[in-house]
């Protein structure tokens, strides 16, 4: 079902499913990180800060990002390795928000050695009002045909 390196196309947005994000991913994520911060976990701190409201770990929505990607099936059985990202979020990640992923494969490089090449993506977290909660530029080592 994955894709191979040249089977991606450069710019071709590849949609994921959505889910929502529940109380219960937040508090499970807390204590799986340990990461406790009231801003996670005390709405009455939280209602003090910037935003309002308690919002989910950002590395929560990267680990969301990676599991909506792979439901793609895009990389099921041809992703060789993750090796390289970067991630910002450009917007908070709520209690209840519902996101997508959109990736776009920005580079296709097959590799000198055969069977496989890297693939570069940019890959973006949207909630359900259309605002990108996270971005991450990444390279992953794709199995190739050739």
């Amino acid at each position: 079902r994955g894709l191979y390196l040249e089977d991606f196309e450069v710019g071709k947005e590849y949609f994921s499913p959505a889910r929502t994000v529940t109380e219960a991913d937040v508090t499970n994520f807390a204590g799986l990180s340990g990461d406790f911060n009231p801003l996670h976990t005390d709405e009455e701190f939280a209602k003090q800060n910037l935003f309002g409201t308690r919002i989910a770990h950002g590395a929560l929505g990267f680990i969301i990002s990676t599991g909506l990607s792979n439901q793609m099936g895009i990389y099921e059985g041809t992703t060789i390795a993750f090796m390289e990202c970067t991630v910002k979020y450009p917007a908070p990640l709520k209690i209840g928000d519902t996101v997508h992923c959109v990736v776009v494969p920005t580079e296709v490089k097959h590799s000198s050695k055969p069977g496989k090449g890297i693939l570069k993506q940019n890959l973006k977290l949207i909630n359900q009002d259309g605002v990108t909660v996270m971005e991450s530029d990444q390279v992953l080592m794709m199995k190739s045909r050739v």
